[in-house]
């Protein structure tokens, strides 16, 4: 069952759809309630390498749901440091839990400071 519409005003937003969860210099990567609903059920979840780099706007992995494949897009820069084993044997959670159970992967940021170029809640929802 997916998750009711929700956009938590403790994240930053990019405006690809994608949220970030920052603790110190670490950041969790998911996407938003918009986007999961967008490509409806998810089936599967490619993720990247752990110790493999993103750059951001850079594609990081894909998600197959029955509409579509859709590349994920990356917010900030880093180092992958965990992908989430439970998305990847059930995908269906990003549908379920897009801001908790449904996050994709785990980010040693390059530069704390570019969180500040990302939208806070409010301002991803007035470009939806």
């Amino acid at each position: 069952m997916a998750a009711d519409e929700s956009y938590p005003a403790d994240l930053r937003y990019h405006h690809d759809h994608d949220w970030v969860r920052v603790a110190g210099d670490e950041a969790t990567f998911g996407i938003t309630w918009h986007a999961q609903d967008a490509l409806g059920e998810v089936v599967f979840f490619e993720p990247p390498t752990v110790g493999s780099r993103v750059e951001a706007d850079g594609s990081y992995g894909s998600l197959e749901s029955v509409k579509a494949v859709s590349d994920v897009i990356a917010p900030l820069a880093g180092m992958v440091t965990a992908v989430n084993e439970a998305v990847v044997e059930s995908p269906e959670l990003v549908n379920e839990a897009p801001y908790d159970a449904g996050w994709l992967i785990r980010v040693k940021l390059d530069d704390v400071a570019a969180v500040e170029s990302l939208l806070d809640a409010a301002a991803y929802q007035a470009t939806l």
